[in-house]
């Protein structure tokens, strides 16, 4: 599988689960199915972003830096949101979107195919 393709197929997996941990903070629950599909995207943004690094850098730590730092980003460009509260949710949204992109950077330079590369 190219690296981009991995990176959103990946990325989607993982932003349900990152979604999901919406779960541990109750003042959100009602909300869980938006923030789901919204971190579903999130992680595919996420993911064809570390894809498309791949293809032009290839390391490992380069990666998962890189996916990191756009996990990171993206996630605090939905934290800075207010809930309906008022509230931010800074460390619950930034942290789960992090690990998101360094598992998404780290998977798409270690199992990502190469362009040109044949199936083999």
């Amino acid at each position: 599988m190219n690296k981009p393709l991995l990176g959103v197929a990946l990325g989607g997996i993982l932003g349900i689960f990152d979604g999901l941990t919406a779960w541990f903070t109750p003042a959100v629950r009602p909300m869980i199915i938006g923030i789901v599909i919204g971190s579903t995207f999130k992680g595919m943004i996420a993911g064809v972003c570390a894809g498309l690094f791949a293809r032009k850098v290839r390391s490992v730590p380069a990666g998962v830096v890189f996916g990191l730092l756009v996990g990171l980003g993206l996630a605090y460009l939905v934290a800075a949101m207010p809930s309906e509260t008022g509230e931010h949710y800074y460390f619950e949204i930034m942290l789960p979107g992090s690990i998101l992109g360094a598992i998404v950077g780290w998977a798409t330079q270690a199992y990502g195919q190469a362009p040109g590369a044949s199936a083999a």
